[in-house]
């Protein structure tokens, strides 16, 4: 029996994927991109490398590898990432389980486009405040050499997948990590204020965390439940926040699909919404003059 090519196996596993009706999302926007990451997972080659070698004729265990990610993608409902142990943002690889939510975010696209220069400048003290897996302060690491970085998250386990991705990426060096909630992450002695804070908080509203495809609920509750109006851990972050920011600090805060909960929190916030690949009401830019307006 001839062996697939490459182009025929992810022909045969989008069909599969495509067949069970799946919700995609984490990593990947349908089926057939699905199923060109697990051949770049079973191949170990860049997604990149993958699309060019479509002729390639497959070995017996890569299509069985394949086969059984398939397989297990389509019986448990997990995110692909938790399956195959990687997964991929703004082209930088990361380890990816259960300890964290599959690395996504809006500020990801700002930070590698360079929207967020004007705020990292040489020598700025920057914070990624719910860093989860750590990728968000890995991407500003690689983007800006000669800024200061912390990143803080309330979860241990979360933390501990951060220090894997730091070290992965030899960032041991230049990211200090921090566990706590909130500001009760940073160390007591610890008196200085950040030039520019970014924030990917939990944020989805309780309605919509009850209809949640069962992928998504795989995922750390934590990392995604914001209460009733997705706000319950935005109010606190906002009231505190101008005593941890440098006179001409910023926050750089994504909400996701949640702009009229935030509007309707915050109904005097003046801030700068910033253009994503879904448009300019996913993440918005704070100053530290804006937010002293919900100052009691």
């Amino acid at each position: 029996m001839t062996s697939p090519t490459l182009q025929q196996l992810w022909d045969d596993l989008t069909h599969q994927l495509n067949q069970a009706q799946l919700s995609f999302g984490h990593g990947a926007v349908d089926a057939s991109s699905e199923a060109l990451w697990i051949l770049s997972s079973a191949l170990k080659f860049p997604p990149e490398d993958t699309l060019e070698a479509m002729d390639m004729t497959l070995d017996q265990p890569v299509i069985d590898q394949a086969q059984r990610w398939v397989q297990e993608r389509i019986t448990t409902r997990k995110p692909l990432a938790y399956i195959v142990g990687d997964a991929w943002l703004m082209g930088i690889p990361f380890c990816c389980d259960e300890r964290s939510i599959v690395p996504r975010s809006f500020i990801a696209e700002l930070i590698v486009d360079g929207h967020l220069e004007p705020w990292l400048p040489p020598g700025a003290s920057v914070l990624d405040l719910c860093t989860g897996n750590g990728s968000l302060a890995i991407l500003l690491a690689l983007a800006c050499p000669d800024i200061n970085l912390s990143a803080a998250d309330i979860s241990y386990p979360a933390l501990a997948l951060a220090a894997k991705n730091i070290d992965r990426h030899g960032l041991v060096n230049r990211i200090e990590l921090f566990q706590g909630d909130l500001w009760d992450a940073l160390p007591e002695n610890n008196q200085s204020c950040f030039d520019l804070i970014v924030c990917n908080p939990p944020y989805v509203n309780q309605d919509s965390m009850n209809r949640l495809p069962p992928e998504f609920r795989h995922e750390p509750a934590m990392a995604l439940a914001g209460g009733t109006d997705g706000m319950d851990f935005i109010r606190p972050l906002l009231q505190k926040l101008p005593a941890h920011l440098e006179p001409n600090g910023a926050l750089v805060l994504e909400i996701g699909h949640e702009i009229e909960h935030f509007m309707r929190a915050f109904p005097s916030l003046n801030g700068l919404w910033l253009p994503t690949s879904a448009g300019d009401e996913q993440v918005v830019l704070l100053t530290r003059q804006d937010l002293l307006s919900l100052s009691p």
